[in-house]
């Protein structure tokens, strides 16, 4: 494997230029730029990312602990971040916490012992109190709901805002019925309870009652589930003719129950959903959902993770400024809702 020193006899400058070049450093001349490239071509030189690493103190290795690892949001999420990290020379160990609480904690106690540089954690169970607890000093960023209010950076979507922007859509559209499927009673379910609670705002905005009638509790977060809410509200003795489901696969089981009734989406009952799922993109009828931009969470915790690593080593744990980031979304209107153009 071609050295830094190969690479420099090649292109006839100091092994400096070359470690410049190679870590993307501006202040080198356009031609002595170039002159290195073209050796580093040549000689196919790969950088030695575990002594890199080493160098910085660092293993080169973080973690991704979610909660369900065959949930397609989580999936694709988990794809930007091995994504984001591949860009800085990081590997990724993902876990699956399957959101039980003792499982949350064991993380934020530590990694199961690896050795990693930084923790990106989407916990759905656990509470403020146990992060007051947390003894553990890798550095660490929060992905979901604010639940915890302690000292670590955090990235969520706005998801009262736009759950009430997609139930203004549904209004929009002229349904006064409109149902929702995905509330939550369990504790620490902070992503029901704001969607929720941005729908009550959507129908309040709109002029509509609050039917607790038409709100379907569902015990998980799947096609069975959002299939059977759909069954029970279609059964009412007055259905809804919109459905906002929490998430994609709330809504892909409502779409499955309303058409094997023989009723048509959205001419029948409009069904709408929350992620942005590949699934849905190719569902018959397409579906509308909140497409949080994944990609954008992915790459802003990295960067969050890489800078807590890097103030942490300076300074000590907390040493740097915690960060409350939004990430943006946008409402993809489609044919579930609107039917197919033209």
């Amino acid at each position: 494997m071609a050295s830094l020193k190969d690479v420099a006899q090649r292109a006839g400058v100091s092994v400096k230029t070359v470690s410049n070049v190679v870590n993307g450093y501006a202040y080198v001349a356009s031609g002595t730029r170039e002159k290195v490239e073209l050796a580093l071509a040549e000689l196919d030189y790969r950088p030695n990312l575990s002594a890199r690493n080493l160098r910085r103190g660092r293993t080169g290795v973080i973690a991704l602990a979610v909660p369900e690892l065959d949930a397609p949001y989580f999936a694709e999420l988990a794809r930007s971040v091995i994504k984001a990290a591949a860009e800085r020379g990081w590997m990724v160990l993902i876990d699956q916490t399957d959101g039980v609480a003792a499982r949350e904690r064991e993380l934020l106690q530590g990694v199961r012992e690896q050795s990693v540089d930084g923790l990106i954690f989407s916990p759905v169970a656990i509470g403020r109190d146990d992060l007051a607890a947390r003894t553990d000093a890798t550095p660490l960023v929060l992905l979901g709901e604010r639940v915890l209010d302690g000292p670590t950076d955090h990235i969520a979507v706005d998801n009262q805002s736009a759950a009430r922007e997609m139930t203004a859509h549904l209004a929009g559209l002229g349904h006064t019925r409109i149902g929702a499927i995905g509330a939550q009673h369990r504790p620490g379910m902070g992503t029901a309870r704001l969607r929720l609670a941005g729908y009550r705002e959507g129908l309040a905005a709109a002029g509509l009652p609050y039917d607790e009638e038409l709100v379907a509790p569902t015990p998980a977060y799947r096609r069975a589930d959002g299939a059977e809410a759909m069954r029970r509200l279609l059964a009412l003795p007055e259905p809804p003719r919109a459905v906002f489901c929490f998430n994609d696969l709330l809504a892909l089981g409502a779409l499955r129950t309303v058409l094997s009734q023989g009723l048509r989406v959205p001419e029948d009952v409009a069904v709408a959903g929350f992620d942005d799922i590949e699934d849905g993109r190719y569902s018959t009828p397409t579906l509308t959902t909140v497409s949080p931009d994944k990609d954008r969470v992915a790459k802003t915790a990295v960067e969050l993770l890489d800078t807590r690593i890097d103030a942490g080593r300076r300074a000590g744990r907390g040493a740097a400024a915690c960060r409350e980031i939004e990430a943006p979304y946008r409402l993809l209107v489609r044919e579930s809702t609107v039917g197919r153009a033209g």
